[in-house]
């Protein structure tokens, strides 16, 4: 009897000890992964902070009044970006016009009319591979679809038509989600209520969706302020400002380069301080637009919910 109570203790000692080896190891791999999760985030601030802090010093001294309002000529003897500045809003007011109308309108045919099937899945996965595609492509295609099929040349129309295709899948898929978070007691409230669906779609659904939309439409914008390589083969690289109040209008089927555009020029021409300084124009415009998307989302979503 002894022997037994003898050998139950060692049994209960052994068992006490390798659980608590098994629980040391165990923090020992927790502690490690921590450590290595903190490196990974701190190395991506530390790069983020490295880039911003870089092309602010190399950048910063070419940034001022007569470089945000003037154009580059070689008779006045001025280095300016305002050319490239108006290019750019056109090309984002443009493109929006276009992407986000068709955009919005394809999610909710997709999550709210359309029976999921075969045809659902093959607009969504054709979607996603249009996301996949290089910008170099899309480039090329609005060079020759748009700018020699339909006639309308190197021209800002042009690569706004072009980046309207590129940035649709983003606002397609980010008004997707949105919707999707809607509750469905929403939609069957209103229509038992007697809410047609239109109407239910258009006062209940974006509503609730509208800081999920807002944020794909920014998303978007922060994509099209960056994009260069398929503006080079459809806007092209013009940078003056119109001298009449007509020319304003007429300005969207003339050449024109955005930041990015002249921010490749200028590189590609050793002017290195200009192109730091439209880089820093850059982040600062990248970084506004990030702010804006937090901030606008956040107001409505407690718009929303007051």
């Amino acid at each position: 009897m002894e022997k037994v109570m003898i050998l139950s203790s060692l049994n209960t000692v052994g068992q006490r000890e390798t659980t608590s080896l098994f629980r040391k190891t165990i923090r020992v791999k927790d502690c490690l992964l921590k450590v290595l999760i903190w490196l990974s985030a701190l190395l991506s601030v530390a790069l983020l902070i490295g880039i911003l802090g870089y092309v602010f010093v190399k950048g910063i001294g070419t940034v001022n009044i007569s470089f945000l309002t003037s154009v580059t000529s070689a008779l006045k003897g001025t280095t300016g970006i305002a050319g490239n500045i108006l290019n750019t809003i056109y090309i984002i007011v443009l493109t929006l016009i276009v992407a986000a109308p068709i955009g919005i309108g394809s999610a909710v045919y997709l999550n709210e009319y359309a029976k999921p099937g075969k045809v659902v899945r093959i607009i969504e996965v054709t979607t996603e591979i249009l996301s996949g595609i290089p910008s170099i492509i899309f480039g090329l295609f609005g060079m020759v679809f748009f700018g020699t099929t339909l006639h309308l040349g190197y021209s800002l129309l042009t690569g706004a038509l072009t980046l309207a295709i590129m940035v649709l899948p983003l606002i397609t898929r980010n008004t997707q989600e949105a919707l999707r978070r809607v509750p469905d007691s929403y939609r069957n409230g209103a229509l038992g209520m007697g809410a047609a669906k239109w109407h239910m779609i258009r006062t209940i659904l974006l509503p609730s969706a509208m800081p999920g939309i807002v944020t794909g439409i920014i998303l978007a914008i922060g994509r099209i302020v960056g994009e260069s390589a398929a503006l080079l083969f459809t806007a092209g690289s013009g940078y003056l400002l119109p001298k009449t109040a007509s020319g304003y209008f007429n300005k969207i089927f003339e050449s024109g380069g955005t930041l990015t555009i002249q921010l490749y020029l200028s590189m590609s021409k050793g002017q290195y301080n200009v192109a730091f300084g439209i880089a820093a124009v850059l982040l600062v415009i990248v970084l506004v637009i990030n702010m804006l998307t937090k901030a606008i989302a956040g107001r409505l979503d407690v718009t929303r919910r007051d």
